[in-house]
């Protein structure tokens, strides 16, 4: 609750928007440190072209000498406080890292997880949890990069998730499958939901469910078996199987039963953090595009001349601005502790509808060449493609929004 206003001539109004204003690192002290922020990680990427992403995707093998000189750097513990050997980064400057590398060709899908499944160990890992995983991630020594929550029976109806952790002894004994788990191959750790108490036990639907952090190097052959599964794009997916899988109690996040809400406290950075990256893939395919216009000739004159491939340009550009304005609004209350639920959705929405239609612009612009690998755009047109239902659909943003936002009834 804001305080009286003083009698006598009535200072400038604080609302919301502008103190979120104020907390962005664009209108901060941190803009300098930002801007080195982004002109590190292009200066990066320029050593990994257009060439080394096409023969990872032809040869669907996972970019490592990418992801290793991101570690390297120190990006992809940006999140990481600095007391565990971090950048202490908030995650505005943590998008900012991946909207610059979706920016310049290249995909972060192969690492951005290990910045939004942090957040769960942040916030409610123990002491000890936190001091033997984050220094040794820090340091590029462990990867958490494999997040396990979708299932094959439930999809995103992640309440009805089917796999099962029991307490014996000084272990837990998992049991169930999960799909289209990222990176389960190139992954130390797994961050794993599951179910420890059956559902006709529990008070609340969100009740019951546990997160544990799954060591892979000790599991797999143990009880765990990894199956790639070969998608459209090179996103490393996976289908994994526990079978009597044994993981340390000690390696349970916070408490049992509560791990549904942990979970959903790492969704909006999630979401967030995926936003920058459809921001960053708009402008790569609206300034794609618009090299293209200005230098391919037909009749004699640019393409870029004619209404036809000019307006869809500009309308892309106008919509990813727009987007980028309410990404930086949802990373701005995040980095400030506001609750930013509909921000959060409505940032991933925004950005994934903005890169979709960018995308389609740009193959429409430059014709018959936009299918031909060695222009990129075939590429990124699938990869950007994933937001639309990855990692929520948008439809379920908006019966999200329907519903607990509007006061509209349940969709379903």
């Amino acid at each position: 609750m804001m305080p009286p206003e003083p009698q006598g001539e009535s200072p400038p109004r604080i609302t919301e928007t502008t103190f979120l204003m104020s907390a962005a690192p664009e209108a901060s002290g941190d803009s300098q440190d930002l801007d080195q922020i982004r002109e590190a990680v292009r200066s990066l990427c320029d050593e990994f072209p257009g060439e080394y992403w096409r023969d990872k995707d032809a040869k669907r093998e996972y970019p490592s000498e990418f992801v290793s000189a991101l570690t390297a750097s120190g990006f992809l513990a940006a999140l990481i406080p600095e007391e565990y050997g971090g950048s202490g980064l908030g995650i505005a400057m943590g998008g900012a890292i991946l909207e610059e590398v979706q920016k310049a060709g290249c995909n972060g899908g192969a690492c951005h997880a290990q910045m939004y499944t942090m957040g769960t160990i942040l916030r409610h890992g123990s002491p000890d949890q936190k001091a033997i995983w984050l220094p040794a991630i820090a340091r590029g020594d462990l990867r958490l990069q494999a997040f396990g929550v979708t299932e094959p029976t439930s999809g995103t109806d992640t309440l009805s998730l089917r796999t099962t952790a029991e307490r014996q002894g000084e272990n837990y004994v998992v049991n169930g499958q999960k799909v289209w788990t990222s990176r389960a191959e190139h992954s130390d750790l797994m961050l794993l939901l599951v179910r420890t108490t059956p559902r006709d036990q529990v008070k609340k639907r969100t009740d019951g469910l546990s997160v544990f952090v799954v060591d892979m190097r000790e599991a797999l052959g143990h009880g765990l078996t990894i199956k790639p599964l070969r998608a459209m794009i090179n996103h490393s997916a996976t289908e994994v199987f526990f079978d009597d899988m044994k993981v340390p109690a000690g390696n349970l996040i916070g408490e049992e039963g509560k791990g549904f809400r942990y979970i959903l406290d790492g969704m909006n950075a999630e979401r967030i953090l995926i936003a920058y990256e459809c921001i960053g893939d708009a402008r790569w395919f609206i300034d794609k595009a618009a090299t293209y216009a200005k230098e391919r000739e037909v009749f004699g004159r640019p393409i870029g001349q004619n209404q036809g491939i000019q307006f869809p340009i500009a309308r892309s550009y106008a919509e990813s601005e727009a987007a980028s304005l309410m990404v930086d609004k949802a990373a701005a209350m995040f980095d400030a502790g506001i609750p930013c639920g509909p921000e959060a959705n409505m940032a991933k929405l925004l950005a994934a509808d903005a890169a979709w239609h960018a995308a389609d612009m740009c193959l429409q612009t430059h014709g018959g060449f936009g299918f031909a690998e060695e222009y990129d755009v075939e590429r990124k047109f699938r990869e950007t493609r994933l937001y639309q239902v990855a990692p929520i659909s948008t439809n379920l943003i908006l019966s999200y929004l329907g519903e607990h936002v509007l006061g509209l009834p349940r969709s379903f």
